[in-house]
Parts: structure tokens; sequence; C-alpha cells
């Protein structure tokens, strides 16, 4: 087996993340993302003692590192494996019942991307296959030489906001008449062909947006996120912290519609004179915009450099009702 490489890693946004968390000691926090744990370790440093830290991750890889890395900490952490759209079974599991904050740092991980038999990365020569959690799901490999051209451009269109869907979506349908579509070389350079000369000149590699297209669908990541946001809405205890940090307009779209309409203290339609819901608003939103990371970390850790940090603060007390999730 190919061994784990030891990224130096870097958890983006960290010093803007421990701000609008909150952290206090003796608290209660969810890492629904934890990854190789940099943020998660921050975390536990200022909850510790008497805090507790949920970490949930999908990457059994990533868990195996960060058990080691989190070791110190003992029992106030608790590393679950799972998608983080699991969240509220989680902490059910757990006999939690409110936390007082919630992180969610979307998107691949650089050990992910740089471990070329997990498929994520054009530059690595791997099979295709992308899943987060390697032991379950359709790969990328299936994926693409069997899903129907149709949903091929839509996956690439949609999730790659790809100019060049159709042609891209048209050559992987042509080649894989020949003989199935095996390897990341394979497909980056299947895609590269596929491409017009002013098109594959672009600062972007021709495949990176092809290639999030399909890790986007084969972790069907934005579904998640969908439904993973009221979970964390619904765990947080009154004054408690929502933070995400978004790598691409998707992921970050889905998290700005969700603020806002939590944010509405009224949800009557437009052409009511007067309020009739009553309602109240949910969360105080504590980013206007998105915070982004500034030129010194973007220099040295140029994948920070499209992330986007939105938080929220928890209003009032009670769960969630109908209209509200």
């Amino acid at each position: 087996m190919e061994p784990l490489p030891e990224p130096a890693h870097k958890p983006v946004l960290l010093h803007e993340m421990i701000e609008l968390l909150g952290c206090r000691e003796g608290g209660t926090y969810v890492d629904a993302t934890v990854g190789l744990g940099g943020h998660a370790q921050a975390i536990a440093e200022r909850i510790t003692p008497g805090g507790k830290l949920i970490g949930i991750d999908r990457d059994a890889d990533a868990l195996r590192q960060t058990r080691g890395r989190l070791a110190r900490f003992g029992a106030a952490i608790v590393l679950v494996q799972g998608n983080f759209d699991r969240l509220a079974p989680v902490l059910d599991e757990q006999g939690i019942q409110t936390v007082d904050g919630v992180l969610f740092d979307f998107g691949v991980s650089s050990m992910q991307l740089e471990t070329a038999r997990r498929g994520f990365s054009f530059r690595r020569t791997g099979p295709l296959d992308m899943r987060m959690d390697a032991s379950r799901g359709t790969t990328a490999r299936e994926l693409v030489n069997r899903a129907p051209l149709r949903e091929l451009e839509r996956i690439i269109r949609d999730y790659g906001e790809e100019p060049g869907w159709r042609r891209i979506a048209g050559a992987i349908a042509q080649a894989r008449e020949r003989r199935e579509i095996a390897t990341t070389e394979e497909l980056a350079g299947l895609i590269e062909r596929a491409l017009p000369g002013a098109t594959r000149r672009r600062t972007v590699h021709p495949a990176a947006r092809t290639f999030q297209a399909l890790r986007i669908a084969v972790n069907d990541e934005l579904g998640a996120i969908e439904r993973a946001l009221p979970q964390a809405l619904r765990a947080l205890a009154p004054s408690a912290r929502l933070v995400t940090i978004a790598y691409h307009s998707l992921e970050d779209r889905l998290v700005k519609h969700a603020f806002r309409e939590w944010a509405k203290a009224c949800t009557c339609p437009p052409e009511f004179p007067v309020c009739r819901c009553g309602g109240k608003p949910l969360v105080e939103v504590l980013t206007k915009k998105p915070v982004r990371p500034g030129a010194p970390e973007v220099a040295a850790n140029p994948r920070a450099r499209s992330a986007r940090l939105r938080a929220c603060r928890r209003l009032g007390a009670g769960q969630l009702g109908p209209k509200e999730s």
C-alpha cells in the first residue's frame, strides 16, 4: 500500500476561526470536518480542561493521523468516522443535547490531494476514486464510465462551473466507448485534448474544474451541506456560534442563503402590509461579508486563497420548528 504523505498541515483562517467560534474553557464544540486536526487542536487547547470536542470525518486515513495528534487531550476528544450530515445522530449517540459551537471546513484536504491512490488530483497518477470514505459509495471511475451523457454534462457544468462542459462530456463519452477510463492521468489528458488551445492556456489547469465537479458528485458534497446546516443550528445553545469555511462559490452560496433565512425576523409574503407570522430571527450573522485570508497566509499556503469564512450566533432558545428547518 502506498504510504500516506506527511503534509505540512496548515489550517486555513485559524486565528479568524478561533475568534469567531468564541471558544471558552469547559465548553462543548463540534469540528464536523476534523480532517488532520489543525483546527481541532486549536479549539481543544482553548476549551480544556473541562471541555469536550466531537470531531467528525469520513476519511479513515485522516482520523488515524488525527488520533495521534490529539492524543494528549485524552477523553476530552471524541473522534467519529462519518459524514457531517449525521451531526445530529452523532450528538445523540454521545448524549449531547446542545453545543457551544460548530465548525465546518468544507472541501478536500491536502492529504487527500497528495495521496495518489485516492484519485483526487489530476496532478498525481492514480485510480479514479475520489471517495472521501474509501470504503463505500460510487467511485469517480464508475461515474465517468457509466453516467449518461446528459448527467455528465450537468455535473461538469453545474458543479465545476466549467465553460467547456459540453466538449469535455462529449470527449469522455467517446473515449469510454473504446475502453474504460481508469486513471486520473487518462482523464486529465483527455480533458486537455478536448479543450481548444485558448482555453488550455488559462492559468487554472484545464482539468481542475472537471475534477472538482466529479469529486462533488461522488461525495454528494452540496447535498450534505444542505442536510447538515439545519442540524448544526438545532444543536446550538443560545449564544453559541456556527462557523463555516468554504472554498468555492457553490458551498459558500448555500451557507450565505441559510444564514440569511435564519436571520430574517419575518417570513410573511412581501404583499402583507403588516407582519402576521410573529417570527423572530434565529441567528445574528457575525460576518456581513465572508472573511478572506490575507496576503501573508496565501503566500504561506496557496490553497487558502479561495477560502471564505462565515459565522453566525444563535439567538433565543428552543429547537427549530417545521417552518424553520
